[in-house]
């Protein structure tokens, strides 16, 4: 039943562990920003990531979405140093490899400018003679660090990296550290979605 499930989104800021538990007194986590008891984040990001994080207290969802065999889409806004050419895109496209491991084919454009994106604290580190590109990239796995080993492969290192949507679930107007809970439209198309 749904009423015995929890489902929440949150947009987690830069700096912020996919965790509950504080593995030092200066790390923030989720518990700084969640009150709600006995969800777990769905997957992670990485502290120096930012976006879409699912949470959840259903079990077979957390599995569904975690294991790689059911590979469901991820898209992230990637901010690069300098701006990747046809050659790079293609690249990342068709699969790069990465310690030891092919990636899948994935989506990926060039975005003409740059999305509209929340401020960092701290900022990334600019280089004035370097220009910076944004990328957006659709996965349907998730290794460790994956998007950033994939550019930093092409040549084209991760300065910023936001995910943006989990399969149908989109970020959109969630505000840089706020969260709520799904609608049950949201949590009706998580569950037929096909992984």
């Amino acid at each position: 039943m749904t009423n015995d499930f929890k489902y929440i989104i949150f947009h987690k800021p830069y700096g912020v562990l996919s965790q509950f538990t504080q593995e030092s007194p200066q790390h923030i986590t989720l518990k700084d920003y969640i009150d709600v008891p006995d969800v777990y984040a769905v997957g992670r990001l990485d502290w120096d990531s930012e976006g879409l994080l699912l949470l959840t207290n259903d079990g077979n969802l957390q599995h569904r979405l975690s294991n790689p065999q059911f590979g469901h889409k991820r898209t992230y806004w990637v901010q690069v140093e300098r701006i990747p050419d046809a050659e790079a895109i293609n690249k990342l496209c068709t699969g790069v490899e990465i310690q030891n491991y092919r990636t899948r084919p994935a989506q990926v454009k060039l975005f003409l400018e740059a999305p509209a994106v929340n401020e960092r604290n701290p900022p990334i580190r600019f280089r004035k003679n370097i220009p910076t590109a944004w990328l957006e990239m659709t996965l349907t796995e998730g290794k460790n660090r994956q998007v950033r080993r994939m550019t930093a492969a092409v040549g084209f290192p991760t300065l910023r990296l936001i995910r943006v949507s989990i399969a149908q679930l989109q970020l959109n107007s969630l505000q840089l550290g706020e969260w709520r809970d799904l609608t049950p439209s949201e949590i009706q198309d998580l569950k037929k979605f096909r992984f």
